[in-house]
Order: C-alpha cells, then structure tokens, then sequence
C-alpha cells in the first residue's frame, strides 16, 4: 500500500490531522491496514517538503490539520486514476525465498513447499469464513469484503503457483538439472575496503 497515495486521497476529501488521516484510511479499508501513526506524521512531513501539503495552525488541542495543495491533488488523482503494475509493488518475498531455497545445498524444498501450501490454506479458510460472516447488504463492510476477495484471490492464484513450482521442480529433477551449488569461488568486484594500519 502507498501510504504516501492514501494520505493525499484522504486529504483531497478535506483537512485532517494525522490521527483523522489514520482513522480514515483505516475505516475506508475494511480495517484491513494498521498504520503507525510515527508513519503517518513522518509522510506528511516529506509531503509537505515536496509540496504536495500545507499545515494550517493548531487548533486548541495543539493538533496541527493539514491541507492539500493543487500538486497534492493531482498526485493522487494520477495514482487513483493509474493501474498498479507489478514493478511498482514489494518483492514477493515467498517467491525470493523458494528461488534461494532451490540453489542452496541440503535444503529440502518439498518440506518448504509442503508447509507452505499447508499455511496458505488455513489462511484461505480463515478469510473464507470471514467472508462469510460479513454482512453483504451493510455498505460499511463493502470495503472489508473487496479486501477479502482480494485476499482470497491472491491465496488461489499462491495455491496453483505452488502446484507450478512443484511441477517444474520434478520436471528439472528427472531431466538431471540440480540448481544447488556452493558459495560462488569468485570474490565480488565490490565490497568494504579492507583498512589499513593508519586508518584504524
């Protein structure tokens, strides 16, 4: 998630203070998202170096609101209006760890990929019956059923990579194919300099 995008969308509604901004994001994303709010008040500090905020005066409680200004604006309507690709988001640190897993001497992948599958359908079960438990007339849980769905969706598509990994895994093993090898014998061009007596 952008939290740097979600504060500018919630900003575009009307001037928040960091805690409203936190209650907003939160409530209009089934509560799918707990933010800091440290995270919340260091963002607004770079949105307001980068000019995309403004901060009005405290109010009598001492919290400070702030405003969105017209490049404010338009970042968040370009982002709300821009489709997410795959290179704008995290790694998919399953992915990284089974690449890894593959190379490295010793390691059992089919126990890897056995406990996986096993974590991913609980967790499947778990946001089922969440969804089923979610009321679908109640427009307050609109935004919670589009993120179970989404997450739902996303834990089918991890099943059947599974299944793929899996496949191609035992493909490669009967053609004699074995990624696993040792440390790299070769030193990498690049590294700490070693120091020398005079600089310790």
């Amino acid at each position: 998630m952008s939290l740097k995008h979600s504060i500018l969308a919630v900003l575009t509604l009307g001037d928040c203070h960091g805690y409203q901004i936190r209650q907003e994001i939160e409530s209009r994303t089934g509560q799918t998202y707990e933010i800091n709010i440290g995270q919340i008040y260091s963002t607004l500090e770079r949105l307001q170096r980068d000019g995309f905020v403004k901060p009005k005066n405290p109010n009598r409680e001492g919290q400070i609101s702030y405003r969105i200004t017209e490049l404010g604006r338009s970042e968040a309507l370009d982002w709300l209006n821009s489709p997410i690709t795959v290179a704008t988001q995290v790694k998919n640190e399953l992915a990284i760890k089974l690449a890894l897993a593959v190379t490295i001497p010793g390691v059992n992948t089919d126990t890897i990929l056995q406990l996986q599958r096993i974590a991913t359908l609980q967790n499947l079960q778990t946001l089922t019956t969440a969804k089923m438990n979610a009321d679908q007339s109640d427009s307050n849980d609109l935004a919670w059923i589009l993120i179970l769905d989404s997450q739902i969706f996303n834990l089918e598509a991890e099943l059947r990579w599974l299944d793929h990994v899996e496949g191609v895994l035992t493909a490669s093993a009967a053609r004699g194919l074995n990624p696993q090898n040792d440390l790299n014998a070769n030193q990498a061009k690049r590294g700490r300099p070693i120091k020398s007596e005079g600089q310790k």
